[in-house]
């Protein structure tokens, strides 16, 4: 099993994720042995807080080594190739974590014949969206399918990856955008191929939403970005997550996976309130990656 976008697991691997995470959380004593005598390589071309800790204490909680490398360590693709540097890595390590500027590093990364985990690409960011997705069962847990769920911003690869999990388990999701900021042509290709029915809303008109329980935000600046500053808030402010808005949408609960631009795409009355969930969100990101590298080698030693 890789999981380099939630394309690569089904719909009800998704809900089984979910389960297993909401076991982990409540019983992590009962899941200390699941890495041991493992080893896995975290290989990170991009700086991470969240990403990089969450997952080396999930792996050491999980009774397994962590490896960090970074890119000034190997520099894949100059040093040696991506495909190298994984055939190499298969000699010594059980599995890989990488976090990466482009998806097709991921695809190269599986030379290595081990589990590859995506802990974020240009194009998905599938374990962030199964945390989003825990945080929300755990606010609503009577139903999800019922929860009106508003993603505002720029159609990135956390927005991408929210759809997929959105499509796969049925949720009503809208997602707002300016004008030519939609998720890529191609990922929408992809996602009507899995997922013919989805029925997710997209849209560039913020007034014409009425109502929404969860409202969901991400940076409007992302790494690699070249607009200036002031480009950014002139295109993206009318979009912002403020008081106002959540009050006018009367939505319960508020989403930002971080680092947040505070008083850009979310101010902090709101990031800061009593709604918001965004460090119940980043605690969340331990347990569903446990509970992904669990069921890899839980599948791998069958």
């Amino acid at each position: 099993m890789n999981l380099l976008s939630l394309f690569d697991v089904s719909a009800a691997q998704i809900k089984q994720l979910l389960k297993t995470a909401s076991a982990i959380k409540a019983h992590p004593e009962g899941y200390t042995e699941c890495l041991k005598g493992r080893s896995v390589a975290m290989v990170f071309e991009k700086p991470s807080l969240r990403t990089r800790v969450s997952f080396e204490v999930g792996i050491q909680q999980l009774g397994g080594q962590a490896i960090y490398l970074d890119a000034q360590m190997i520099e894949p693709g100059q040093r040696e190739s991506v495909e190298d540097i994984a055939r190499n890595l298969s000699c010594w390590t059980d599995a890989i974590v990488a976090r990466v500027f482009k998806h097709n590093t991921l695809k190269q990364l599986t030379a290595a014949n081990l589990p590859v985990v995506n802990a974020l690409c240009d194009q998905h960011h599938p374990c962030q969206s199964l945390a989003d997705l825990l945080t929300i069962q755990e606010r609503y847990p009577v139903d999800l399918r019922v929860v009106d769920i508003l993603y505002l911003g720029e159609g990135n690869n956390v927005c991408q990856s929210l759809m997929v999990g959105a499509a796969a388990l049925g949720l009503k999701l809208t997602v707002i955008t300016p004008p030519g900021f939609a998720p890529r042509a191609e990922f929408m290709a992809e996602l009507n191929k899995h997922y013919p029915e989805h029925g997710i809303q997209l849209g560039t008109d913020l007034d014409a939403v009425q109502h929404a329980d969860v409202v969901y935000t991400d940076t409007w600046i992302s790494m690699g970005d070249t607009r200036s500053e002031a480009e950014t808030l002139e295109i993206f402010m009318p979009y912002q997550v403020n008081q106002a808005l959540v009050e006018r949408l009367q939505a319960t609960t508020v989403l930002h996976c971080l680092p947040a631009h505070r008083n850009h795409e979310v101010t902090d009355e709101v990031l800061d309130g009593p709604i918001s969930t965004v460090l119940q969100q980043a605690e969340n990101r331990l347990y569903v990656q446990k509970a992904v590298l669990h069921t890899m080698f839980k599948e791998k030693n069958q």
